[in-house]
């Protein structure tokens, strides 16, 4: 009986490119939902953008663009990843998509409703507030000194050197890591989801334990419904309400019936499933609602381990509370670490960048079977070990799988004309038969999302077909034409086995199937066709290369410096270039304006006096007058005072005002319309009158 599945993945953040992790959490759902289309199974797969949030509206600001603009140029770069890897989505959508922004409202307004109760409450709470920015800091944008061991440049929510965990305003000298501002504590009314309603309580409870989650996610769920011990040594009990608010500025969804209040990213990120879903069913003209509303519909989502307690806390609630359907399953899988368990980084080169690894031309179904052949159904890391790696694609996929065909095939096609004989012989129909029988153990490992048992058990059937090549060497067998019924044989039964190997490995290696339902002329998109023999091929091709040391040395090799553009800085060329003879000569000093005023008569001009340290022939102190084009800068009480930069021994010049006995350094944009500004050099405290720059 064919099933109803949707399927989804995590929602990246729309604020980079996808990463390794990205493509090996798309890979394991890939083959999940390729295994179970290959079933006749009807799979509905999405994802989306997770858009909204402080992060993106504040990356988008520095950039120069508005949030939508900079998230539509994140999204553009997803297909050539997305198609690189042969990740099959049904549909790929946006957070920030009017599907999105009407269920998340019309599920806030459904759990606010509730006939038996709200379960959204509101509560005045203090937070950091930065003056200069205008707005709420969010915690990982607030930084200062460590309560506990004092280290310096802590963010607002943990410590990264001694681990505590603690409030932002628990923070010591406290900053605005955007504005370098000190914050200031205001009050602000949130929206909470009553997570500590004994009525969301009892529900995941029984939820969370009825056997949908991985054993070892359960029993960490079950921790957090006791009283347990903060890394800081303070206790919690229990579940916790959910701050589900942010104030304006904020890009996001607003709350309905409260002006100037957005939904936190992590209330409408999930919803982005539904949305997505939505979007594709509106495509194709089919209805939301009676799709949903279907009892035998499945619902699963594959996520890191570091986001499950949105998943199998907030959300379930979120769904059941409003009325919808739960998840039947949360998939959670482990991080990917290289070479041994190190820490990705791409400075070191010991990052595995997707789209580098394509550049090089390196096969994409060698990751996913290597990936395949590591992930298992357990929350488990797993590591990208180079040579491992290199061994797994070169002795399975092509020393014992392709190389079936490559031995076979050549003799059929000269002999045969392509033609393959249904007469296997004894030997050759018992090993057919077994391979064909070992069709519902594998689906059992692959339902199971139990790739690295698939993928063993696979080989473990090509060490047998190869046992046979070498039992009946096939090459010995064409060295005389008396032998012609065997060699029919032997290569025939070679072919139907590597196409019986193939639809056990489609779903892992999609591109390569499709090359193999031209070479066979049967399709590889049916699990059931795994019985049917192959009638005839066509000329062999070569289906797979061997993975280089070459190409694993190139992907791992660190990044080249980058290159910088030319772009003339401050909008004008440097100048040409001067000896230090040339610059010796420019005679730089320090100096005190000891009085600053407007030169009636011009709007540009603000006449300086300035003491120098020099003094005159009868030895009492001497200051200049310096004429400063700044007056569109500064008011001359802004700057009495203050210490700048002169330069001493240019020529006086006669000027309409008076005569200016120097030039006082100061910068400026060459392209007034990008920076107007005009800004005097200020040296370092402890500069004194007269001291030579050098």
């Amino acid at each position: 009986m064919s099933r109803q599945l949707f399927v989804t993945t995590a929602l990246p953040y729309a604020n980079g490119n996808f990463h390794i992790g990205h493509i090996m959490e798309y890979i394991q759902a890939d083959i999940w939902v390729r295994f179970q289309r290959m079933q006749g199974h009807a799979v509905n797969f999405v994802g989306a953008d997770d858009t909204h949030g402080a992060p993106i509206m504040i990356a988008a600001e520095k950039v120069g663009k508005t949030p939508q603009q900079f998230v539509a140029d994140i999204a553009a770069g997803r297909k050539q990843y997305l198609d690189g890897f042969h990740i099959s989505f049904d549909n790929w959508h946006s957070t920030d998509g009017p599907e999105n922004h009407e269920l998340a409202r019309q599920i806030y307004r459904d759990l606010r409703d509730r006939a038996d109760g709200s379960l959204i409450e509101t509560k005045t709470i203090e937070q950091f507030f930065d003056p200069e920015k205008n707005m709420f800091l969010p915690d990982r944008y607030i930084k200062g000194e460590c309560p506990k061991c004092h280290a310096k440049d802590q963010y607002g929510d943990n410590c990264e050197v001694c681990g505590s965990v603690y409030a932002p305003t628990d923070l010591i000298n406290p900053y605005s890591a955007l504005s370098g501002a000190k914050p200031e504590l205001k009050a602000s009314e949130h929206f909470f989801f009553k997570l500590s309603d004994p009525r969301c309580v009892a529900f995941l409870e029984q939820w969370t334990q009825d056997g949908k989650l991985q054993p070892e996610v359960a029993n960490k769920i079950k921790e957090w419904f006791t009283v347990r011990t903060n890394p800081d040594g303070s206790t919690s009990e229990g579940l916790g309400d959910w701050d589900i608010s942010r104030d304006a500025p904020y890009f996001g969804i607003e709350i309905p019936d409260a002006p100037g209040k957005y939904f936190y990213v992590w209330l409408d990120a999930p919803v982005g499933y539904l949305a997505s879903l939505k979007n594709l069913l509106d495509k194709r003209g089919e209805s939301y609602d009676a799709y949903m509303a279907n009892p035998a519909l499945e619902q699963y989502h594959f996520i890191g381990k570091d986001i499950v307690t949105f998943h199998t806390l907030f959300w379930p609630a979120m769904l059941h509370f409003s009325g919808r359907k739960t998840p039947d399953n949360v998939f959670v899988h482990g991080f990917l670490t290289v070479n041994n368990g190190e820490k990705m980084s791409k400075s070191r080169g010991t990052g595995l960048d997707p789209l580098k690894y394509l550049s090089l031309g390196m096969n994409p179904e060698w990751l996913r079977y290597y990936l395949a052949a590591k992930l298992s159904a357990r929350n488990e890391d797993i590591d990208f070990n180079a040579d491992d790696f290199m061994a797994r694609v070169n002795s399975d996929l092509i020393g014992k799988y392709v190389n079936i065909a490559s031995r076979a095939a050549g003799f059929l096609t000269k002999r045969f004309e392509g033609k393959l004989t249904h007469q296997f012989g004894a030997q050759g129909a018992a090993l057919v038969h077994e391979l064909r029988g070992a069709s519902d153990s594998i689906a059992q490992m692959y339902e199971a999302r139990e790739y690295g048992k698939a993928t063993r058990e696979i080989m473990l059937l090509a060490d047998k077909v190869n046992a046979y090549v070498d039992q009946n060497k096939p090459w010995d067998l064409a060295k005389d034409v008396a032998n012609n019924e065997a060699l029919h044989q032997v290569c025939s039964v070679l072919i139907n086995s590597f196409a019986v190997l193939t639809r056990y490995l489609a779903p892992v290696l999609p591109g390569l199937a499709r090359a193999v339902e031209q070479f066979t002329g049967s399709s590889m998109g049916e699990w059931n066709l795994v019985k049917h023999d192959v009638q005839a091929i066509q000329p062999y091709q070569h289906l797979m290369q061997r993975v280089t040391p070459e190409q694993l040395d190139a992907l791992f090799e660190p990044p080249p410096a980058p290159v910088v553009e030319k772009v003339a800085p401050g909008g004008e060329e440097i100048a040409p270039t001067i000896s230090i003879d040339d610059f010796a000569k420019i005679d730089l000093r320090i100096a005190k304006i000891v009085n600053c005023e407007a030169v009636e008569g011009s709007t540009k001009l603000l006449r300086l006096t300035l003491d120098v340290g020099e003094t005159d022939d009868a030895g009492q102190p001497r200051t200049r007058n310096v004429f400063s084009g700044i007056a569109s800068m500064y008011k001359p009480e802004q700057l009495v005072g203050l210490y700048t930069v002169l330069v001493a021994n240019l020529a006086p010049r006669k000027m309409k005002f008076g005569i200016s006995e120097g030039m006082v350094l100061a910068a400026s944009h060459a392209d007034e319309k990008e920076d107007p500004g005009i800004y005097i050099l200020t040296p370092r405290p402890g500069a004194m009158p007269g001291m030579r720059i050098h």
